[in-house]
């Protein structure tokens, strides 16, 4: 018996316009929820350390693919009981499991047919910018003059855009009109030439309704500062985010000031550290997949935003009941917590020890 493998060349991808079809196609069967593609053009005086061109000279186009957060995985931190999911679930899973899988298949699928393609999920664990954008001291050189420093990071929602998948809102989230906010994006870059799509000109999905600015805990949206960008021909503008707010409200900590006994977060420069009334913690919980941490469930950019796009009718993904069903809750942290009958705590052994 012989054995058996993959089949190679089996797919012609010569006709731009036939092998965009196949490509989204397969990256459709593979899991991508919705997908798009940009011609390398767009990317024109893209910055040195976000530019493609910088990973694959030879490079024409990038595919751009969407993958839905399920709205139920928001479900368990929307009543407050259920915050692992959403972390491991919506964030984690999804940027270190499902999208990595899907955009490597992608790539075989490509590679089979004699074409180079890379795989790139919603991860850059060894980017050379730092949280704020900018190229860190001594971390790593150029190995050619003129070139990048090792890792060049694209920007995965300015890559969404540009491959038509919908827009940037004021809050920086990438908004795809199938499902707003609630989505990751993965991309392949491949040195095959794809018909590219239109930028996307569908029903406005960001009205600046500022529904992310009030429902941030971390207050971390200004609504002053603004960064504008000129994006293949189109102006695009967000809120200047203070990043290191967001990190904060993110992870449930506030900064009291004072230095905890046992601070919410016992890493250096969060001695002072307590749990935000969005947190129900005492201490930050474990980072699930590496990252994945969000005691905020996203609460401003994506649930405050989810919910306005709902009720203006202008996502294609609806559903039978709204989102929210109850008021938003908040955590008192000055009074003693209140447990609800039948709770049951581990009892002390016989020493007198929990």
């Amino acid at each position: 018996m012989a054995i058996m493998t993959r089949d190679f060349n089996s797919v012609d991808l010569i006709d731009p316009h036939e092998a965009a079809l196949a490509v989204k196609r397969q990256a459709l069967e593979l899991g991508a929820d919705a997908v798009g593609i940009g011609d390398i053009g767009r990317w024109a005086g893209a910055p040195l350390q976000l530019d493609p061109k910088q990973i694959m000279p030879e490079c024409k186009s990038i595919v751009g693919m969407v993958f839905r957060v399920e709205r139920g995985s928001l479900r368990g931190v929307e009543e407050g009981t259920y915050f692992s999911n959403y972390s491991a679930m919506g964030y984690g899973g999804l940027t270190y499991v499902y999208i990595p899988m899907t955009v490597i298949n992608l790539c075989k699928f490509i590679e089979d047919q004699g074409y180079e393609a890379i795989p790139m999920g919603h991860q850059s664990d060894w980017r050379a910018v730092n949280i704020k954008g900018y190229v860190g001291e001594n971390f790593s050189r150029p190995v050619r003059p003129g070139q990048a420093i090792p890792d060049v990071m694209i920007h995965l929602r300015i890559a969404a855009f540009l491959c038509g998948l919908g827009e940037i809102g004021f809050s920086k989230m990438f908004l795809s009109p199938q499902f707003g906010p609630r989505c990751r994006v993965g991309i392949v870059l491949t040195d095959v030439e794809l018909e590219p799509d239109p930028i996307y000109d569908g029903p406005k999905l960001c009205n600046r309704c500022m529904a992310c600015v009030r429902a941030c805990p971390g207050q971390a949206f200004s609504t002053e500062k603004t960064v504008k960008v000129n994006l293949a021909g189109h102006e695009v503008e967000w809120s200047d985010i203070d990043v290191l707010k967001c990190n904060d409200a993110f992870r449930g900590l506030v900064h009291s000031g004072e230095k905890q006994e046992h601070p919410y977060l016992d890493t250096p420069g969060n001695e002072d550290s307590v749990p935000g009334s969005w947190s129900p913690f005492w201490n930050r919980p474990t980072p699930l997949y590496k990252t994945g941490q969000a005691v905020c469930g996203s609460r401003g950019c994506t649930r405050a935003c989810m919910i306005s796009l709902e009720s203006r009718g202008v996502l294609q993904n609806t559903f039978k009941q709204k989102f929210r069903r109850r008021p938003v809750w908040s955590v008192d942290w000055s009074k003693p917590p209140e447990y609800a009958p039948g709770t049951v705590f581990k009892p002390a052994d016989k020493d007198g020890v929990d």
